[in-house]
C-alpha cells in the first residue's frame, strides 16, 4: 500500500457524519432564507442534500463501498446543475451559452463513471483492478478540473456587486473539488487510495456548509452576470489549472521515485504546500488584474468591451429606490467599475467655483481639505477636459499644478473631470487599483465620454432640486405675506390702544406702565415685520466698522447659563458688518452648536483675524456631519433634522454673511465635531476710533 498506516473504521465514520451533520444544518438555514438566490436556491439545496447524502453513506457503508460512489456522481451533477443555475439566474440565458459545452461535457463524464461502474460490478470485476482504478480516478480528475474552471468563471465574470453573493456557493464547490482534486491525483500517482485525503474529504465538508450559511446571514442583493469575452477566459482558466496539476503531479512523482522511507510523507507535504499557493495565487486580485490586462492588451484589438461596460455603467446609474445608493456615490461608482478602481471621491462646485469634497465611495480615510482643487484649476480642466495620470504627475515634482494633497494621497491614480456643455460638473478621483498601469488613449477617450455622461445626469438632478427649492420658497413667501399683513393690523391695533390710553387712562401710574408696556410690544412687533421683510443683499441694514469681539462676548453672555461656553480673543478684529445681522447669525450657529453637543461638553467662539479678514469660528464636539450632508442638506431650506425645526437657519445665515460681504465656511468631521467660521471683511485702519464699548458704530450704550 501506499500508506505505511491506516485510521479506525470509528475515525472514518466519525470525521464523516461530522460532515454530514454540518450539511444537514447548512441545508436547514438555507431553507430558511429562500429567496437569496432566486431560481438557483432550489438547485442549490439539492446540491447541499445530496452532499450530505454522500457523506451519511460513507460513514455508513464505508469509504470504499460502491454506495459512496454512486452517491458522490449524484452530489457532483447536482453541484454542476448548481452552476447552471447560479450563471443563468438573471434571466440572460444566452449569456451562458460559452460554458454550456463545458456543463454538457461534464455531466456526460460524470454518467459515464457510473455506467462504467455498474458494468465492472455487473461482471464483478474488481475496481481497485489497475486499469478500472486508473479509469475511474482519470474520470474524477477531470470531473475535479472542469469543475474548478466552472466556479472561477462563474466568479471572474459576475459584476463586482454581484460577486458579494456568488462567492459563497462558488467557495463551498470550490473546496469540494479543490479536495477531490488533490485526492484523485494522489491515487493515480500511488495506485491506491489515499486514506489520511479520505479521511479528511468528510472532516472538509463542515467549512465548506459554513461558507453557504454564512452566505445567507448577508443580504440578498440582484444578481447580474457578465461573461466579458468567456470564451478566451475560460480557455486560459483551463490552461493555468491544466497546467498546475501537471507540475503537482510531476513533482509528487518524482518524490516517490526518490525511494526514501519517508518519500509518502513527502508527498503530502508538498500536495499540501502546493495546494496552499494554489489557493492564495488564485485569491489576489493583483495576480487577476494582470491577468486580465495581459489577455486584452495581446488576444483583443480594444481593452474594452464597449457593450458590456455601456450596460454595467446605465445599469449603475440607472438604480433607482428607498434602498439604492446615492446619486453621488452611484457617480462615483460607474467611472470606478471603466477602471476597476476599488474606491473614489468626488468633487462638487462650491463657493467661487472652487471644487469641494461632495461624496466618497469606499474610501473613508482620504484626507481632503474644505478647498479640494481652486478654481483657477478647475477652470483649466473645464476648457481642455485633461485627465492627468497621478503618477506622471508625481514624478513631474514641482512642476505639477495639482494640489499637495491629491498629489500625497498614495492611492490616489486618475483624476477625471466631468464637462457638460463645456461647463465643469465635477470631478471623480480613482483610487488605484490593484493591477496598477498606465492610461492610454483608449482609457482616456471612454472616461471623457462617461464624464460628459455623468455631467449630464448631475446637471439634471441639481436643476430638479432648484425647481423643488423653488416652488417650496414660494408657497413658503405667500404664507409669510399673509403673516405679516397680521402682524401689520396688530401692530396698528396696539398703536392706537396706546394713543387711546394716553388720553383717557385716569391713573397716571397705571398709565405710565401700560405706555410703556404697549410701545415695547410695538416696538418688538415691527422689529418683527422688518426682519421678516429682509430677504436679500438688498435690504440688510446699513454696513458700518463693528468690534466682532464685542458681538461675540454678547452672545456668548446670553447663552452661557445654558450651556458652557469659551470666549478665546487672540485680537480686537474690527470688521465690516451689520451688528443686528451679525449678532442674528452668531446667535444662531452657537445655538445650532449648543443643541447638538452633549451636555457639559464646552462649545468654543474664537474671534481673530486671517490676512485682511475677521474671523469668528464656532466649535463643537457634536456628532459631525458627513461631506454629503453639507453638501446636499445643510443650507437646503425647509430640510430640518430636528423636530418641528423650519430648515432655514442655516440657509438664513449664510445669505446674512453673503450680503454683508463675507462667506461662511464649515469643517466637519462625523464624530469628531464641526467648525463654523463666519468671515468677513477687516474695516481699514483707525476705522475703529469712535466705537463704543459694545462695538455698535453710533449705537446707544444699554
Amino acid at each position: 500500500m501506499f500508506w505505511p498506516f491506516s485510521f479506525p473504521s470509528g475515525i472514518e465514520a466519525l470525521f464523516w457524519s461530522m460532515g454530514a451533520l454540518a450539511c444537514l444544518l447548512a441545508l436547514a438555514w438555507l431553507q430558511r432564507r429562500q429567496g437569496r438566490l432566486g431560481a438557483a436556491d432550489t438547485a442549490l439545496n439539492v446540491a447541499v442534500g445530496l452532499t450530505a447524502l454522500w457523506l451519511m453513506t460513507g460513514a455508513g457503508a464505508g469509504l470504499e463501498s460502491g454506495a459512496v460512489r454512486l452517491a458522490e456522481s449524484l452530489r457532483n451533477l447536482a453541484w454542476i446543475f448548481a452552476l447552471y443555475r447560479l450563471f443563468s439566474m438573471d434571466g440572460r440565458l444566452a449569456s451562458v451559452r460559452p460554458v454550456r459545452p463545458m456543463l454538457a461535457a461534464l455531466a456526460f463524464v460524470e454518467f459515464l463513471q457510473v455506467a462504467i461502474f455498474l458494468i465492472l460490478s455487473l461482471r464483478q470485476v474488481p475496481v481497485s483492478a489497475g486499469f478500472a482504478f486508473h479509469s475511474l480516478v482519470s474520470l474524477r480528475l477531470l470531473v475535479a478540473v472542469g469543475g474548478l474552471v466552472l466556479v472561477h468563471n462563474l466568479y471572474a465574470g459576475a459584476a463586482q456587486q454581484s460577486r458579494l453573493i456568488i462567492r459563497w456557493p462558488a467557495l463551498a464547490a470550490a473546496l469540494l473539488w479543490i479536495v477531490d482534486l488533490h485526492f484523485y491525483a494522489i491515487a493515480y500517482l500511488s495506485d491506491a487510495t489515499p486514506q489520511v485525503i479520505a479521511l479528511l474529504r468528510g472532516l472538509f465538508a463542515v467549512p465548506a456548509a459554513g461558507l453557504l450559511a454564512l452566505g445567507a446571514v448577508e443580504k440578498s442583493e440582484s444578481l447580474r452576470f457578465q461573461p466579458s469575452r468567456a470564451v478566451t477566459f475560460q480557455t486560459v482558466s483551463l490552461l493555468l489549472i491544466g497546467g498546475y496539476l501537471t507540475v503537482m503531479v510531476a513533482v509528487a512523482q518524482w518524490l516517490s521515485f526518490a525511494g526514501s522511507d519517508n518519500a509518502a510523507l513527502l508527498q503530502i507535504a508538498f500536495v499540501a504546500a502546493i495546494a496552499l499557493a494554489g489557493i492564495l495565487t488564485a485569491l489576489s486580485p493583483r495576480l487577476r488584474g494582470w491577468l486580465r490586462v495581459t489577455l486584452i492588451k495581446n488576444l483583443f484589438q480594444h481593452r474594452y468591451d464597449y457593450r458590456a461596460e455601456w450596460l454595467r455603467f446605465t445599469r449603475t446609474i440607472g438604480l433607482a429606490g428607498a434602498d439604492s445608493a446615492p446619486l453621488n456615490h452611484r457617480v462615483i461608482r460607474a467611472v470606478a467599475d471603466i477602471t476597476d478602481s476599488p474606491a473614489g471621491l468626488l468633487l462638487l462646485p462650491g463657493e467661487n467655483g472652487a471644487l469641494e469634497l461632495a461624496a466618497r465611495w469606499n474610501w473613508p480615510i482620504a484626507t481632503v481639505p474644505a478647498v479640494a482643487l481652486s478654481h483657477t484649476l478647475a477652470r483649466r480642466y473645464e476648457q481642455d477636459g485633461y485627465i492627468p495620470d497621478l503618477d506622471v504627475e508625481r514624478a513631474a515634482g514641482a512642476a505639477s499644478a495639482l494640489p499637495e494633497w491629491l498629489l500625497a494621497e498614495p492611492q490616489a491614480w486618475a483624476l477625471v473631470p466631468l464637462l457638460h456643455f463645456e461647463r465643469l460638473e465635477g470631478m471623480v478621483v480613482l483610487a488605484r487599483p490593484a493591477h496598477v498601469r498606465r492610461l492610454d488613449w483608449e482609457d482616456f477617450d471612454l472616461l471623457r465620454v462617461v464624464g460628459r455622461q455623468l455631467a449630464s445626469y448631475l446637471a439634471e438632478n441639481a436643476g430638479q432640486a432648484a425647481l423643488a427649492e423653488a416652488a417650496r420658497f414660494d408657497d413658503f413667501h405667500r404664507r409669510i405675506a399673509f403673516v405679516m399683513h397680521d402682524i401689520k393690523n396688530l401692530a396698528s391695533q396696539l398703536g392706537l390702544l396706546a394713543r387711546n390710553a394716553e388720553l383717557h387712562a385716569e391713573n397716571p401710574e397705571f398709565r405710565a406702565d401700560m405706555l410703556v408696556t404697549l410701545r415695547n410690544s410695538t416696538d418688538k412687533l415691527n422689529a418683527l415685520v422688518s426682519r421678516l421683510s429682509r430677504y436679500g443683499p438688498g435690504n440688510i441694514e446699513a454696513l458700518a466698522p463693528i468690534r466682532a469681539n464685542a458681538i461675540a462676548r454678547s452672545v456668548v453672555d446670553q447663552l452661557k447659563a445654558r450651556h458652557p461656553l469659551s470666549l478665546v480673543e487672540n485680537e480686537d478684529s474690527v470688521v465690516v458688518a451689520s451688528p443686528e445681522s451679525l449678532e442674528q447669525v452668531l446667535l444662531h450657529l452657537v445655538q445650532n452648536a449648543i443643541d447638538i453637543s452633549p451636555s457639559g461638553a464646552p462649545v468654543v467662539v474664537a474671534v481673530g483675524a486671517r490676512g485682511a479678514e475677521g474671523v469668528i469660528e464656532v466649535l463643537d464636539s457634536g456628532p459631525g456631519m458627513s461631506a454629503e450632508f453639507i453638501r446636499s442638506r445643510l443650507y437646503r431650506p425647509f430640510d430640518s433634522t430636528k423636530p418641528g425645526g423650519f430648515g432655514i437657519g442655516a440657509y438664513e445665515a449664510r445669505e446674512l454673511v453673503r450680503a454683508m460681504g463675507g462667506r461662511l465656511e464649515v469643517e466637519s468631521r462625523e464624530g469628531l465635531g464641526t467648525r463654523f467660521a463666519v468671515v468677513l471683511p477687516l474695516a481699514q485702519p483707525g476705522a475703529a476710533q469712535g466705537l463704543n464699548s459694545i462695538g455698535f458704530a453710533g449705537a446707544k450704550v444699554a
